[in-house]
C-alpha cells in the first residue's frame, strides 16, 4: 500500500500534532502510577478521567451538533442509579436484582441509551437556548424522579455499591478511566470525519438547507444525543464505582452545571478542553486550600464557587475558546513572523473565521 493511501482527507484530520500529543498524553497518564504518589493518581486523576469524559459528551454534542445540554450528568447518574439496582443484593436500597456485576454493566448502559434516545427525540426539533432549557428541564425532573421514587433510590440513595472484581482495586480503576477516555476521544475526532459527522456538522451550521438536501435533520440529532448519552453513562458507571454511591443530591443543578463550567474553562470547541478543564476544576477544589497566604486573601473552601465563577470569567475575556483555544492561539502565532502577526486582523467571539479555525484543529 502507497503512502499516499494515507494522505486523504480523511486521514489528514487524524493524523497530525494535535493527536501525537494527545496520544503522548495517554502514554504519560499511563505511566503516571509509577512517579506519582497514590494520591494525586487514585483520587485527584481519577476524578479528572471521569469527569473529562463525562464533559466531552457534552463538547461532542456542541461542537458537532450546536447543541449545548445540561442533561448529561443526569445520564452519567441514571447509568449509577441503575447499576446499584441491579448489582446489588437484598438488604441494600434499590430493586436488589443481585445480578452479575458486568450484566448490571450492560443493564446500565442500555437503559442510559434507550433514556437518551427517548428525551432526544423529544427535544430534536428544539435549538439554541430552548433546547438548553430543555435539557436543563430534564435534569430537574431526572433529580425529583429519584429523590421520590423510593424503589429505584429515595432521598438516601443507593449506599455499598462496589466496581466489578476487575476494577476492584483504585489503581485498575484508574487506568481503565485514561483507556475509556483515550477511546472516546479518538471516536469522537474520527466521528467528525465521517458521512454522519459532516452530515451533523452541516445540521449545526444550516438545518433547513440540509434538510432541503434530503437529510433527517431530527433523525441525526437524536443520534447524536443518544451517543452522548451512551458516553455519559460509560462516566457514570467509573464515577459511582469511584465513590462506590449515589444519591439524588449528587445530580442536582450544582452537579449538572459542573460539566458545562469545565467544558467553558478547557473550551467547548475542542475534545482536549474536557480533560483539561476537568484537571483545572478538580484541581483547583483539592488543592487551592493548600495555597500560602491564600487565606489571608478571603478565599476559603466555602467561596470555591465564587473562584470558579471568576476564573471562568478570566478566560471568556480572553478567550472564548477556552484554555485549548489559548494555547492553539499562542502555537499558532509562534509559527509566524513578526511582520505577519502585526498585520493580523483580531477576531472576536462568534465570527466565521474562529469557528472555522477550530475544526480545522480538530
Amino acid at each position: 500500500m502507497s503512502a499516499s493511501a494515507f494522505n486523504t482527507p480523511r486521514t489528514r484530520g487524524l493524523v497530525n500534532a494535535r493527536t501525537i500529543i494527545f496520544l503522548g498524553v495517554i502514554v504519560l497518564l499511563l505511566i503516571l502510577p509509577i512517579f506519582g504518589t497514590p494520591f494525586f493518581v487514585n483520587n485527584v486523576m481519577t476524578r479528572v478521567m471521569i469527569l473529562g469524559l463525562i464533559a466531552a459528551s457534552l463538547v461532542f454534542l456542541a461542537s458537532y451538533g450546536g447543541m449545548i445540554s445540561l442533561a448529561q450528568w443526569l445520564f452519567a447518574g441514571i447509568a449509577g442509579f441503575m447499576f446499584g439496582n441491579a448489582s446489588l443484593e437484598a438488604g441494600a436500597r434499590g430493586l436488589n436484582l443481585g445480578w452479575d456485576p458486568w450484566v448490571s454493566v450492560l443493564f446500565a448502559l442500555a437503559v442510559t441509551t434507550v433514556m437518551a434516545f427517548i428525551l432526544g427525540a423529544l427535544g430534536s426539533r428544539t435549538i439554541g437556548i430552548y433546547f438548553l432549557m430543555l435539557t436543563l428541564v430534564y435534569a430537574v425532573i431526572g433529580y425529583f424522579f429519584f429523590a421520590q421514587v423510593v424503589t429505584v433510590s429515595g432521598p438516601g440513595g443507593v449506599t455499598s455499591i462496589s466496581p466489578p472484581p476487575l476494577l476492584a482495586e483504585r489503581r485498575t480503576l484508574y487506568y481503565a478511566a485514561v483507556v475509556l477516555s483515550g477511546i472516546v476521544y479518538l471516536v469522537f475526532r474520527a466521528l467528525g470525519r465521517t458521512n454522519f459527522g459532516l452530515a451533523l456538522q452541516g445540521v449545526r451550521d444550516d438545518p433547513v438547507r440540509m434538510a432541503s438536501l434530503g437529510f433527517n435533520v431530527p433523525f441525526h440529532r437524536v443520534l447524536a444525543f443518544t451517543l452522548a448519552g451512551f458516553v455519559a453513562g460509560i462516566g457514570g458507571l467509573l464515577n459511582v464505582w469511584f465513590n462506590g454511591q449515589i444519591d439524588p443530591a449528587s445530580i442536582a443543578i450544582g452537579p449538572t452545571l459542573i460539566v458545562l463550567i469545565v467544558a467553558v474553562i478547557g473550551g467547548i470547541s475542542y475534545f482536549e478542553g474536557a480533560w483539561l478543564g476537568a484537571f483545572v476544576y478538580v484541581g483547583a477544589s483539592i488543592y487551592m486550600r493548600e495555597l500560602p497566604l491564600v487565606d489571608r486573601i478571603g478565599i476559603t473552601p466555602e467561596r470555591f464557587n465564587t473562584v470558579i465563577g471568576a476564573l471562568v470569567l478570566l478566560i471568556m475575556v480572553l478567550s472564548p475558546e477556552g484554555l485549548v483555544g489559548i494555547l492553539s492561539r499562542g502555537r499558532r502565532m509562534g509559527r509566524r513572523s513578526p511582520a505577519e502577526r502585526s498585520i493580523e486582523p483580531p477576531t472576536t467571539a462568534g465570527e466565521p473565521a474562529q469557528a472555522g479555525s477550530a475544526l480545522q484543529d480538530r
